[in-house]
This record gives C-alpha cells, structure tokens and sequence, in this order.
C-alpha cells in the first residue's frame, strides 16, 4: 500500500476498526493479502459500546480462529436467553460445542481481534478519514485525510495545535465498509439505506448497583417502558432503557433519576443505582442497504444494516459477514478464483440481514406493547413458541445464527450451503480446529493411514484434509467459515478433485 495513488492490484482497504473490519481483516491478513486498515477515530477501544452478547455461530466462526476459548474465559455464559416477558430460549440443546449465548463486553472482543490482526500484519491508519472514493476497472482509488493530533516525546498532548489535515491518494484492488450506520464507503457509491427509526430516545448508562441482580442479565418490559441490566466485569453495569411516555430527543439532558425512573417502571426496583460513569440517549433504525457490492466496493456489518438491539444479533451478524466475505475476497485476489465469487456475498449475506431485521424489530415491537391486544398478542406468541418444538427450534437457530443456510446451485447435493458443526474427526481432532489458519477441510471416508489420493498437493497452505471418525461415506468440503461448498455421497477421486480445483483453486 502507497500515498502516492500508484496502483497495488492485491491489496485490500478495509474502512472501520470495529469488531467486523478486525475480524476481516486479520482473515485476510491469515491468507497474505496484504491489508489496511483506516479509521477515523485515534487508536482506542472504547468501553462505551453497546454490544453485550456472543451467540453460538459467531463463537463457532471464533472457534475457527483460535479466539473462543479465550473470550470464553472472561465472559460469562447463559444457557437461558430472555427476550422478553415470559419468553424464554433454552440454548442447552442446540448442536453446537456452544450451547449458551456468552455475556461479553464488545471491547473484550475488539481487543481480542485486534491482537489477532496485528500478530497477522494488518496495517493500521488512526486518525484518518476517507473523504472520496473512485473505482475503475483495475482497483480503487481512496482520497483520505489525516489529522493527529499534535504530540510531545512522552505520548502526552504537547499543546501544539494540531496540524492541518494532510490529503493522501490510497490505491487497492478493493474497498470494504465496516464504518458503521453513517458509512461514508455507502454513501460515496451512492447506495441508499432505506428505513426508518423503529425506536427513539432509548437511554444507556453505565452504572454502580448497590444491589447485585439475581440473573446473570436482567431485562423485562410492561406497557409503558423496558430496561436491560448486563454486568461489565469490572464492577460497573450497562443499563439499557426506553419509557414511552419520555420520548424526546437524543440531545436532551440525561441524568440518574431518570435512568433509575425507567428502571423501576421495567423491573420493579433500580437496584440501587449509583456512580454513573458515562451516560447516553440513541434512537435505533432498521436500515438496511439494497445491494452488499458496487464493483470492487463492499459493505459489511453496520455499513450495510443496522436494526434494533433486542436479541444481541448485531455485532454478531457483522462478525459473520466478515467470516463469509474474507476468504472470498482472498481467493479472488489471489487469482484462485474468479470475481463473480464476490457476488455470492450479497446473495448469502443480504437474505440473513433482511431476517435480523425482522426478527429483532418483531422482538422490540412486541417488548414495547402496551395496548390490551398487542400484549395478548405477545403472550400468544411466548406461548406458541415455548410450546410448538419446530418454532422454537426456529426462533433459536435465528437468534443464535446456527440455523441459518446458504443458497445452493441447482442440482446441488442436499448438504451444500448447510452450516457444520464442530464434527469428530478421525485423528481425534475436531473440524473447527482444522479450519484454523483459512482453510478449507475435505472430510472423506476411510482413516488418515489409507488416504490414497493426495488432494492436498500444492494446495497444503489452504486445504486441510480429514476423515470422518464414524463410518460416514460421504464427502464434504468444508469453506473457511464452515459452511459446506460441496458434497457428494461417494469418495470418487475424480470427482473431488474436480470440486477442489472448482472451489480451493
């Protein structure tokens, strides 16, 4: 990567340093694309942010990355998620090596990424933003200023004025936008994000209780406000709260009454609240934009949807737009595959956002009923889904992610776009400890010992290739991010070799 707008044909610019931008680019950093990583914002992680929760796919996708045992040690894992009222999801019989959703706060993971993509040889740029964007044929142009503030020898503000922003021309062979609901990458390819706020005036604080709450989270809804309780670690607490009849603008004042008055009205009690250390008012949107990819440019995570945070899908469903997009990304710039992969981004991806969508505001809209219909309604469907076994299994494979599946090309064996579990493998290994490092895993028939087709050849640094622990037959090749890209009920060699050079390259 250069500032002097000469061409780079195999790098990528990945705009944003959250959690989705993190994990993509240490994925494609992992592959040897050579990546950067621009962001406005000086080099920090934030404890101010909203995220709270890891569901089971998203630390399955960490799993493959050697980062979920990690996370696992400092959060704390639910095995019942309540969405709201009487609804319950028990997670404990989903088939998954995670069978709870992990209370986490977003910093820990943005820590834990970022690790990983530095170790990985990402390059970081703080403090810049991008101001313009331009494609052609051959790659794509990035306009971006930076401004530092001005610094002494001892890292401390020097009181120098900061300088003028300097302007700097960066050239790669694609963009992607993880810069958030506000993405300047969406906006200067000209995509819309249709939608509308679905709440307002919702209130964050995080606070000392004097009391410590029963449950691990804490979150309840009446007719005329609902509120959340989720624990830091550190001895402080989130507190996520809305009244209905407190709706006024994200600017207004906030204080601790008022965050305590909501509290009461949702939960009964304020938990002797105390000692804020930061406290915020924000309105949630449901948006999403139509299309995931302009030519060489692509949106991931809050760039391309944003929506309500009941059910804590959002920082997961970003997180595994990144696991879907990197190693695609990889494989085209490497010249494996062609560019028209990239086009299975939107076609896997968007359909999955468009269902967060739905899910989560059916979530906040029947949290915030308060008329006698609409909280029949509610109960009604508490009922249905705690008692019907398919609509529970339903309603938890969405929240979690693990029941979601990918489009298959016609004729497709039935496996084909089906998430794996973390199956056995023959040398007592399990599948998403080989998926670690980016590749593909071939799982065949038969044991390690009498393999008689080296598949692998020239493909080591991208292809594992393991055998089922049980007497399965059949032949599955495994993506990056888990999902099944082929599948066929015999082990000819021939055919998998076929499927090899169609998929890995």
């Amino acid at each position: 990567m250069n500032g002097t707008g000469t061409q780079d044909t195999h790098s990528v610019i990945v705009v944003g340093a959250g959690p989705t931008g993190l994990l993509l680019a240490g994925d494609l950093a992992t592959a040897g694309v050579p990546v950067t990583v621009l962001d406005k914002r000086p080099r920090e992680i934030s404890n101010l942010s909203r995220a709270f929760v890891l569901h089971a796919r998203t630390l399955e996708e960490l799993d493959a990355r050697d980062l979920a045992d990690r996370l696992e040690s400092v959060g704390r894992p639910l095995e019942n998620l309540q969405l709201f009222g009487r609804l319950d999801l028990d997670l404990g019989g989903l088939h998954s090596r995670f069978r709870h959703v992990l209370v986490i706060p977003q910093y820990e993971v943005e820590k834990a990424l970022l690790e990983r993509a530095e170790r990985a040889g990402v390059t970081f740029r703080y403090g810049t933003e991008v101001t313009r964007l331009a494609q052609d044929a051959d790659g794509v142009t990035v306009t971006v200023a930076s401004s530092e503030k001005g610094t002494g020898k001892d890292g401390k503000d020097s009181g120098a004025p900061a300088p003028a922003p300097a302007t700097e021309r960066l050239r790669a062979a694609y963009v992607v936008g993880a810069d958030g609901l506000h993405s300047t990458v969406r906006k200067s390819v000209g995509l819309p994000f249709p939608g509308h706020a679905v709440i307002r005036s919702v209130v964050l604080a995080d606070v000392r209780l004097a009391e410590e709450p029963e449950a691990l989270l804490t979150v309840n809804a009446t007719g005329k406000a609902f509120a959340f309780l989720a624990p830091f670690g550190d001895g402080y607490h989130r507190v996520i709260g809305w009244n209905r009849d407190r709706v006024v603008s994200d600017h207004a004042p906030l204080d601790l009454d008022e965050v305590k008055e909501i509290t009461r009205l949702a939960l009964g009690r304020d938990f002797g609240m105390h000692d804020p250390r930061w406290m915020s008012r924000f309105h949630s949107d449901e948006r999403q934009a139509p299309a995931y990819r302009v030519g060489r440019v692509l949106l991931a995570g809050d760039a391309a949807h944003v929506h309500s945070p009941a059910g804590g899908q959002g920082m997961n469903t970003g997180l595994q737009d990144a696991a879907n997009l990197g190693w695609k990304l990889a494989q085209v710039v490497h010249g494996r595959a062609d560019d028209a992969l990239l086009d299975s981004y939107q076609a896997e991806r968007h359909p999955v956002g468009r269902a967060v969508l739905r899910s989560s505001g059916g979530i906040v809209r029947l949290a915030m009923a308060h008329r006698p219909w609409s909280r029949g309604l509610r109960a009604a469907v508490a009922g249905v889904v705690d008692s019907v076994a398919p609509v529970r299994r339903r309603a938890t494979g969405q929240v979690t992610g693990v029941g979601y599946r990918y489009p298959a090309p016609r004729g497709a064996h039935r496996f084909t776009g089906m998430r794996v579990p973390d199956v056995a493998l023959a040398d007592g290994g399990r599948l998403y400890a080989s998926l670690r490092g980016g590749r593909f895993v071939l799982i065949t028939p038969g044991a390690p010992e009498t393999a008689a087709h080296p598949y692998d050849e020239g493909r080591k640094d991208r292809l594992a290739v393991e055998h089922w622990s049980s007497d399965r037959r059949t032949a599955v090749l495994v993506r990056p991010d888990g999902y099944v890209a082929w599948a066929s009920d015999s082990a000819d060699p021939a055919g998998v070799e076929a499927a090899l050079e169609r998929h890995v390259g």
